[in-house]
Protein backbone atom coordinates (compact mmCIF):
# COMPACT_ATOMS: atom_id res chain seq x y z
CA UNK A 1 0.00 0.00 0.00
CA UNK A 2 1.34 3.73 -1.01
CA UNK A 3 -1.19 5.81 1.22
CA UNK A 4 0.75 7.31 4.37
CA UNK A 5 -1.63 9.33 6.34
CA UNK A 6 -0.78 12.98 7.22
CA UNK A 7 -0.95 14.93 10.34
CA UNK A 8 -4.80 13.54 12.39
CA UNK A 9 -5.35 11.27 10.32
CA UNK A 10 -5.47 7.56 9.73
CA UNK A 11 -5.92 4.55 6.91
CA UNK A 12 -8.73 2.15 7.73
CA UNK A 13 -9.94 -0.87 5.32
CA UNK A 14 -13.39 -1.47 5.75
CA UNK A 15 -14.64 -4.61 6.92
CA UNK A 16 -17.81 -5.54 4.91
CA UNK A 17 -20.94 -5.72 7.29
CA UNK A 18 -22.46 -9.13 7.86
CA UNK A 19 -25.28 -9.81 5.69
CA UNK A 20 -26.46 -12.99 6.95
CA UNK A 21 -26.29 -13.17 11.17
CA UNK A 22 -24.77 -17.19 12.26
CA UNK A 23 -28.37 -18.68 13.09
CA UNK A 24 -28.99 -17.59 9.15
CA UNK A 25 -31.25 -14.98 9.19
CA UNK A 26 -30.34 -12.37 6.44
CA UNK A 27 -30.01 -9.06 7.25
CA UNK A 28 -31.55 -6.28 4.44
CA UNK A 29 -28.95 -3.88 3.39
CA UNK A 30 -31.53 -0.73 4.93
CA UNK A 31 -30.65 -2.34 8.36
CA UNK A 32 -26.46 -1.29 8.38
CA UNK A 33 -27.20 2.37 6.52
CA UNK A 34 -26.99 4.49 10.12
CA UNK A 35 -24.87 2.31 12.11
CA UNK A 36 -21.19 3.03 12.83
CA UNK A 37 -19.00 1.39 9.98
CA UNK A 38 -16.16 -1.24 11.20
CA UNK A 39 -12.74 -1.30 10.11
CA UNK A 40 -8.98 -2.04 10.06
CA UNK A 41 -6.30 0.52 10.48
CA UNK A 42 -3.40 0.20 7.94
CA UNK A 43 -1.52 3.26 8.81
CA UNK A 44 -1.64 5.91 11.07
CA UNK A 45 0.06 9.45 10.53
CA UNK A 46 3.26 10.14 12.77
CA UNK A 47 1.94 13.35 14.27
CA UNK A 48 -1.58 14.90 15.58
CA UNK A 49 -1.41 18.30 16.31
CA UNK A 50 -4.18 20.71 16.46
CA UNK A 51 -4.71 24.07 14.97
CA UNK A 52 -2.69 25.82 17.49
CA UNK A 53 0.27 23.35 17.36
CA UNK A 54 -0.91 21.46 21.21
CA UNK A 55 0.10 17.50 20.19
CA UNK A 56 -2.67 15.26 20.95
CA UNK A 57 -1.75 11.69 21.66
CA UNK A 58 -2.77 8.88 19.31
CA UNK A 59 -4.14 6.43 20.70
CA UNK A 60 -4.51 3.83 17.58
CA UNK A 61 -2.49 1.78 15.81
CA UNK A 62 -1.87 -0.80 12.56
CA UNK A 63 -4.00 -3.87 13.27
CA UNK A 64 -6.62 -2.02 15.39
CA UNK A 65 -10.24 -2.66 14.67
CA UNK A 66 -12.06 0.45 15.13
CA UNK A 67 -15.60 2.21 14.87
CA UNK A 68 -15.90 5.28 13.09
CA UNK A 69 -18.89 7.07 11.76
CA UNK A 70 -20.78 6.28 8.80
CA UNK A 71 -19.89 9.68 6.81
CA UNK A 72 -16.41 10.15 8.37
CA UNK A 73 -13.80 10.67 6.15
CA UNK A 74 -12.90 10.04 2.55
CA UNK A 75 -13.12 7.11 0.11
CA UNK A 76 -9.97 6.27 -1.65
CA UNK A 77 -9.18 3.44 -3.77
CA UNK A 78 -5.42 2.13 -4.28
CA UNK A 79 -4.51 -1.02 -6.61
CA UNK A 80 -7.83 -1.78 -6.87
CA UNK A 81 -8.40 -2.22 -2.81
CA UNK A 82 -11.29 0.48 -1.21
CA UNK A 83 -10.17 2.22 2.06
CA UNK A 84 -10.81 5.32 3.82
CA UNK A 85 -8.69 8.57 4.73
CA UNK A 86 -10.67 9.33 8.25
CA UNK A 87 -9.56 11.90 11.18
CA UNK A 88 -8.46 10.28 14.18
CA UNK A 89 -11.14 12.38 15.90
CA UNK A 90 -13.69 10.64 13.63
CA UNK A 91 -12.80 7.49 15.29
CA UNK A 92 -15.37 6.55 17.91
CA UNK A 93 -13.88 3.47 19.14
CA UNK A 94 -11.50 0.18 19.38
CA UNK A 95 -13.09 -2.57 19.20
CA UNK A 96 -11.05 -5.45 21.30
Amino acid sequence: MNIIPLNGYVVIKPIAAEEVTKSGIVIPDTANKEKPKEGEVVAVAKTNLTDHGTELPIEMKVGDKVLYGQYSGEDVKVDGVEYKIVEMTSVRAIVS
